[in-house]
């Protein structure tokens, strides 16, 4: 590799960019000259000049999972799916359309995008990193419909791994982050929210910069990231 190919900016798709863990990748890359494409639903966050010179939005509803939006991009170096959606309920009084929900925003929609950008993603030997959680190893009561959609998450990950030699394809399974989907979470619990009892954005953040840093002659298939206290 020479060394002007070294010194060309990187590109990278995000989906969930706008929040939570998705922001805080896309503003920890835009500091490191990364090109990011990144994918709103409702609205773009105000972010300093020169962390927004290197971001360009698009906003797509993941909803419906097979009618997304894909960005127009020549080039993607790394494909990030940070979106999700989490909604708890016992397995017996979650409605079909909750069920349908959970697949087509945690699995079916980041399938649709990966496939849409696979020629790019070939191209430049490209990395899919997936925000998987927990839930997709083991499940609780009340949480059916979000682990089943992180289940098939992971197995389609460890498929197109094998699938797509030439590409990297990395799971990251944090455990609970704070986030405002996280506060939703909570307050369906019925529990207080404590911050500080979960995992940082921003650190969930920097363990995906570890796998996208990770030198081309190995790949981190998975790594789970778990609060210290």
């Amino acid at each position: 590799m020479n060394a002007a190919h070294q010194d060309k900016p990187k590109t990278i798709v995000i989906t969930g960019a706008s929040q939570g863990v998705g922001l805080a990748l896309t503003q920890l890359l835009a500091t490191r000259s990364w090109h990011i494409h990144a994918q709103y639903r409702s609205a773009i966050p105000e972010l300093d000049a020169d962390i927004a010179q290197h971001i360009t939005w698009w906003q797509a509803d993941f909803s419906r999972g097979d009618s997304i939006a894909i960005p127009q991009v020549d080039t993607v170096d790394a494909l990030n799916h940070c979106a999700g959606v989490a909604v708890l309920g016992a397995c017996a009084h979650t409605a079909h359309e909750q069920w349908a929900q959970h697949m087509n925003i945690n699995f079916h929609a980041p399938i649709n995008l990966t496939n849409a950008l696979l020629p790019q993603l070939r191209h430049a030997h490209g990395h899919v990193v997936y925000i998987n959680s927990g839930a997709g190893l083991h499940t609780h009561p009340q949480w059916g419909a979000y682990s089943a959609s992180k289940h098939a998450a992971r197995a389609w990950c460890e498929a197109l791994r094998q699938e797509e030699p030439q590409l990297r394809v990395s799971s990251i399974y944090p455990g609970r982050i704070d986030t405002q989907m996280q506060r939703s979470i909570v307050a369906q619990e019925g529990k207080e929210y404590h911050a500080d009892s979960f995992l940082r954005a921003d650190t969930v953040a920097k363990s995906i910069l570890h796998l996208l840093d990770t030198p081309h002659d190995g790949v981190i298939h998975d790594l789970m990231i778990r609060p210290h206290n």
